[in-house]
C-alpha cells in the first residue's frame, strides 16, 4: 500500500466521494437522518405503499438484519411504522408516518441544495463530461 500513489486516479477518486458523501451526510444530520435513513425514506416515498422489509433491504442495497436496524431506529423516530400485511400476517411491512413525509421532503430538498453547491464549480459543459466519465467508469449506474 505505502507503493500506491497518493495522486493515483483511485486515489483521487476515493477521496472526493468521502468528500461528497461527509457534504451529504452533514446536510441530512440537522434533520435527524443519515443518508441510509434518507435511502429508507425515499424508497418508501417512491412505492407509495407499505412494503415488505426484505423488498425494502433489496431496494436499499442491504442485508434484512441491517434494514431491520434502520426500521426499527425510524420507527424509534416516529417516521416509519410496521404493519401487518393483509394478505399473509407473518410478513412485516414498513410505511411512512406523516412526519416521515415530511421529513423525506425536507432531507430531499437538503440534499438538492448541497448537490447544487458541491457541483457549482462545474460549468455545464463539465458537468456533463463528469457524468459521462462516471457512467464509463460503472456502466451498470
Amino acid at each position: 500500500m505505502n507503493d500506491w500513489p497518493p495522486d493515483s486516479p483511485a486515489t483521487r477518486l476515493l477521496g472526493t466521494l468521502h468528500f461528497v458523501e461527509c457534504r451529504l451526510e452533514a446536510a441530512v444530520e440537522p434533520l435527524g437522518l443519515s443518508l441510509a435513513k434518507f435511502g429508507v425514506l425515499a424508497n418508501l416515498a417512491a412505492a407509495d405503499e407499505p412494503l415488505p422489509l426484505s423488498a425494502l433491504a433489496e431496494r436499499c442495497a442491504c442485508v434484512r438484519s441491517n434494514m431491520t436496524q434502520l426500521v426499527d431506529r425510524l420507527e424509534a423516530d416516529a417516521l416509519v411504522r410496521r404493519t401487518a400485511d393483509q394478505n399473509d400476517r407473518r410478513w412485516v411491512r414498513a410505511e411512512l408516518t406523516a412526519e416521515g413525509r415530511r421529513r423525506h421532503a425536507a432531507g430531499l430538498q437538503a440534499l438538492r441544495e448541497t448537490e447544487r453547491a458541491i457541483f457549482a464549480p462545474l460549468s455545464r459543459d463539465q458537468r456533463a463530461s463528469l457524468m459521462q466519465l462516471l457512467s464509463a467508469l460503472h456502466p451498470a449506474s
